[in-house]
């Protein structure tokens, strides 16, 4: 079973909130994922949420970053980096 770490949509029509999830290649955008990972506001670039540490231990067991979420993980982890220095 390859897993995949990607956006499922959960907003309305107009307003996309997307959770980062880790779910089996083979399902559908919207289908039933293993782990809920965080959310992501896209309507003005706002990560909600995200659990690194789920990230880091789905990372280890040998799922795969879809672009779009490497890009919102990159983003966290840069800012939670800026905060422990200051």
């Amino acid at each position: 079973m390859a897993v995949r770490l990607r956006l499922s949509r959960i907003g309305r029509k107009g307003l996309p909130i997307y959770r980062i999830v880790a779910i089996d290649s083979r399902k559908a955008r919207d289908g039933e994922a293993l782990d809920i990972l965080g959310t992501y506001n896209a309507l003005n670039g706002e990560i909600l949420n995200l659990n690194i540490n789920k990230i880091d231990s789905w990372m280890k067991k040998g799922a795969q970053m879809l672009d779009n979420v490497k890009r919102l993980y990159r983003k966290a982890k840069t800012r939670q980096e800026q905060s422990i220095v200051l």
